[in-house]
């Protein structure tokens, strides 16, 4: 019991250091970011309808996407059924960002908030941003 002198001390530097990030960013909130969905194709539109649902999309649009990949790639298809039974063009550049033109706005900010780096625009060519 000896070394209590510089276990105790050293202890007590070590859990503030693990601790300071959560001490840190106490209180730091930052709020969900919403897609803008202003982008000149959505407002021509008559019905505002995506391939599937909202909440659909949310949650499930990279399995979406890589479903689509697979199936156009590696057998053939290129027509998705929806689940109200509209057909669609399996293709991320000509189906979802004819709408969703406005990448930096509507891909990025959520991206960027949830910290991912989706491999989207390794093979695709990404959108220029328009200016409104």
């Amino acid at each position: 019991m000896n070394d209590a002198g510089k276990i105790i001390p050293v202890l007590i530097i070590f859990i503030a250091i693990a601790a300071f990030p959560f001490y840190y960013n106490m209180g730091k909130v930052s709020a969900r970011p919403e897609p803008k969905l202003d982008t000149p194709a959505i407002q021509e539109l008559t019905e505002k309808q995506c391939v599937e649902s909202k909440e659909f999309m949310r949650a499930n649009h990279m399995q979406l996407l890589n479903q689509w990949r697979d199936a156009v790639v590696r057998e053939g298809k290129s027509i998705y059924v929806s689940s109200n039974g509209k057909k669609y063009n399996m293709s991320l550049q000509n189906t979802c960002m004819k709408c969703h033109s406005n990448k930096a706005e509507f891909c990025d900010r959520c991206h960027k908030y949830v910290s991912v780096k989706p491999y989207c625009w390794d093979c695709h060519i990404a959108p220029k941003g328009r200016k409104s």
